[in-house]
């Protein structure tokens, strides 16, 4: 079975994700993979291509604020970033799931599997929500960034009150309620088969 769990930036989906695992799922942490992608030897240069040389801070780092700086003021640029990571990615979680065992839990934490269609691909969707506020601030410290290009990063991707009709189970990630028992319920309905 594999699990879409999927949530705006800043909703927290990644520190689901890790609970997921220490549970005993298998994660692919899609976001984490596609800044590993901007390293693999066919996708590189095409990002240098587009981007130009100023998206590599060094052999093992890229430049965040100047990327988000670039796509998030240009749409047609973002879709073409995408062009580029999006395949590499797939074909990267494809090799991670092949490696596993048929019963194993998959969890593809992924944060633009609707806008990309990704949603097709797996059996089960998991939305982690939190309040629009508490996600800017969240992303501001931890990226770095001014308020106005998270808000655009959040413009960029789709309306959670979207992403609530599609999501099979929603975990609220407001610091009010508690997370790991809401984690650990999803865990067992997905488990048992619910």
């Amino acid at each position: 079975m594999i699990v879409g769990l999927t949530g705006g930036i800043g909703s927290g989906k990644s520190t689901v994700a890790l609970v997921f695992e220490k549970l005993g799922a298998a994660v692919y942490y899609s976001d984490e993979r596609a800044k590993a992608a901007y390293f693999f030897e066919d996708v590189k240069p095409q990002i240098i291509k587009l981007l130009g040389n100023a998206t590599y801070l060094s052999e093992s780092s890229i430049n965040k604020p100047y990327i988000s700086e670039k796509i998030f003021s240009d749409e047609h640029l973002r879709q073409k970033l995408n062009a580029i990571l999006h395949p590499a990615v797939e074909n990267d979680f494809r090799q991670f799931a092949a490696k596993l065992s048929p019963n194993t839990l998959l969890i593809k934490e992924s944060a633009l599997l609707f806008e990309v269609g990704l949603e097709q691909n797996v059996n089960t969707i998991i939305l982690v929500t939190a309040p629009i506020e508490l996600r800017i601030k969240r992303v501001m410290k931890r990226d770095g960034l001014t308020e106005e290009l998270v808000r655009k990063k959040i413009d960029a991707q789709w309306p959670e009150e979207e992403k609530r009709k599609r999501a099979h189970y929603i975990i609220e990630n407001n610091e009010e309620l508690l997370l790991v028992p809401q984690i650990i319920s999803v865990f067992n309905a997905l488990k048992a088969g619910r």
